[in-house]
């Protein structure tokens, strides 16, 4: 039985400095693979380099919305070179957020084009972050027909949960589904298609309960995954099965 954290930032300051100690410690318990975000262009950097010194590591890199007023033609450029290296695996994260509007929302939104276009012209899938945004962004999606991804750490309404499944995306679940104020996600979860859910830590942001205000790590995964397996009334080795055929579907280099 064997996991992989979709989603966590080793590459992110507060476990750089540490990252082969948080990698040992989530193959400890059963994380054996990693794919780690990049949320501009020297975290994305980050991502590629940490990712060709292991195996169990593979990268995406993309521009957040919070950043969305740096994503200029050289960024763009620079991840386009970033995004064809070994394996990088995703475009991510990118995408739109208006409950913080750290970046005006007209630059969102032409970041958020101009990075699923790249996604698009290379072939990747993306893996997206949506606040307060998900109608808005999923009409974005709708235009991009060929494109397939992840709607990370998903925190919409049953009906945003049903478009992004009918355009062909899989729901990110992590930490927040063991939140006691989570039941609105559980029943989305518990009424999903089981061909459509991954896994992930978002470390260190939004761990777990019963870490929940700590820093999280991708070794804490299993407990999100007993609340996933707990949900579906299956046992931990059918829900390991079911999300890594789910990771190798969507991230092909993932195997």
């Amino acid at each position: 039985m064997r996991w992989t954290d979709t989603h966590c930032h080793l590459n992110h300051p507060d476990l750089y400095a540490e990252w082969q100690a948080a990698l040992f410690r989530a193959q400890q318990s059963g994380v054996e693979r990693l794919i780690l975000i990049g949320y501009d262009v020297a975290s994305s950097r980050r991502a590629v380099e940490l990712a060709a010194q292991s195996d169990a590591l593979y990268a995406a890199v993309g521009i957040h919305p919070h950043d969305a007023a740096q994503c200029d033609a050289d960024a763009l450029a620079t991840l386009r070179e970033l995004a064809q290296q070994p394996r990088v695996v995703a475009v991510g994260e990118i995408g739109l957020d208006f409950y913080r509007d750290l970046s005006p929302r007209a630059a969102q939104h032409e970041a958020f084009h101009a990075q699923m276009q790249l996604a698009q012209s290379l072939g990747l899938p993306v893996i997206l972050h949506c606040r307060d945004a998900y109608d808005e962004l999923l009409h974005v999606l709708a235009e991009y027909p060929t494109v397939r991804g992840v709607l990370h750490c998903f925190s919409g309404t049953e009906a945003h949960a049903q478009r992004g499944l009918e355009l062909g995306y899989y729901l990110g679940i992590g930490g927040v589904i063991t939140f006691k104020s989570a039941e609105p996600l559980r029943a989305i979860v518990r009424a999903m298609p089981r061909d459509r859910l991954l896994l992930e830590t978002d470390a260190p942001y939004l761990a777990p309960h019963p870490y929940r205000g700590k820093r999280n790590e991708p070794a804490y995964l299993p407990l999100i995954a007993q609340q996933v397996a707990a949900l579906w009334e299956v046992p931990l080795e059918t829900l390991s099965a079911l999300t890594e055929a789910n990771v190798a579907r969507i991230f092909e280099q993932v195997q």
